[in-house]
């Protein structure tokens, strides 16, 4: 069995973004988790001023169906869909996503919630042609990820896109692509600056970059 990632991009009427962090971070992180699936991040796109953007995770995909089933059924979803959905105006941009292998996965520590987050996090997702087979795979790690470390950032997860089947229709997904995506946070502009420099002539596909800023209760920062 093998860890499922969302990677959810959601865009929203002007002005609502930190309507909708405030009671996201209020009401849909320990409600979420207490069904069994893990709430990793929260974030306000740099780029994009009326777009948030979250993770969460599952242990395996039946875990997945069981969890959203019993989550957009149960009492903090009834009690704040209204407000929520206020806030939005698309939130199918969804990446399903798993770890590229045992180490790749996420190592995180609750205890950072609560506390100021001023670190930045990077989602740095690479369009390819095919399915990455095992060699495209290692190149990510063994040479991509170092060339985090040599920047000055942190390597946070390794991902590739997870082909099961959506087993909760009700919220779309993207479908028909073929990701590797990494996950790093940095400091400041300067390393990731520093980064994009190493790895302008090494990424294959087309790349795309998420800057994104934590939020307070965000794990990943």
């Amino acid at each position: 069995m093998t860890e499922v990632v969302e990677l959810r991009q959601y865009t929203l009427h002007p002005g609502q973004r930190d309507v909708l962090i405030e009671l996201f971070d209020r009401e849909f992180v320990e409600s979420q988790e207490a069904e069994g699936m893990r709430i990793l991040g929260q974030f306000r796109d740099l780029d994009e001023p009326d777009h948030f953007v979250w993770m969460r995770s599952f242990r395996d995909m039946p875990t997945r169906a069981e969890a959203l089933t019993a989550f957009y059924t149960g009492p903090a979803w009834k009690a704040n869909s209204a407000a929520a959905n206020a806030t939005m105006i698309a939130v199918d941009n969804v990446l399903l996503l798993r770890p590229t292998g045992p180490g790749a996965a996420f190592h995180l520590d609750e205890a950072v919630r609560d506390t100021p987050a001023g670190s930045l996090v990077v989602a740095t997702i690479s369009h390819l042609p095919e399915p990455p087979d095992e060699d495209r795979l290692r190149f990510f790690d063994s040479t991509v990820l170092p060339l985090v470390e040599k920047a000055g950032g942190t390597p946070l997860a390794l991902l590739q896109t997870e082909y099961a089947e959506n087993n909760f229709p009700q919220l779309p997904v993207r479908t028909g692509e073929h990701v590797v995506l990494y996950l790093a946070s940095f400091p400041g502009e300067q390393e990731l600056s520093r980064h994009v420099e190493l790895t302008q002539d090494v990424l294959p596909g087309t790349v795309e970059r998420l800057r994104l800023s934590p939020t307070d209760r965000s794990m990943l920062r």
